[in-house]
């Protein structure tokens, strides 16, 4: 099990309504929107890797910088791609991108952080009672 820079992973998605800008509020338009295009970035990032760390550990998106730069209608396909550019201890640094059935249509660079599950939930507060 070793996470090595330059391995490479992908995550697939056909847009569909519940993944648009109006889905989400952020427009009314409806056409994949960011929140979810960045969602599958990290997909894309948390699949390359999770299958490399031992039993009882994941990772957690702490840092997103991303360019969402051309529209994808409903129906349209996108795949985000993520390369592992850096291991620094438990940070891991990834270059993503998506593309949709033409173009290029987001790129960015995201920030991951190993995690003993068990450890990481039992840090969490109680939620209010109500």
């Amino acid at each position: 099990m070793a996470l090595t820079v330059g391995m490479l992973g992908e995550a697939r998605l056909t847009v569909g309504e519940e993944q648009t800008a109006a889905a989400f509020g952020a427009g009314g338009v409806h056409v994949l929107g960011t929140p979810a295009m960045i969602g599958l970035m990290e997909n894309a990032a948390w699949l390359l890797v999770q299958p490399e760390l031992p039993p009882g550990e994941t990772t957690v998106g702490t840092v997103v910088h991303v360019r969402h730069l051309a529209a994808t209608p409903v129906g349209g396909h996108v795949i985000a791609t993520a390369e592992l550019v850096e291991v620094d201890g438990r940070r891991l640094v990834f270059r993503i991108s998506a593309r949709d059935d033409t173009q290029l249509i987001g790129d960015g660079t995201h920030e991951r952080f190993r995690i003993v599950l068990e450890r990481f939930l039992a840090r969490l507060p109680e939620p209010p009672k109500g």
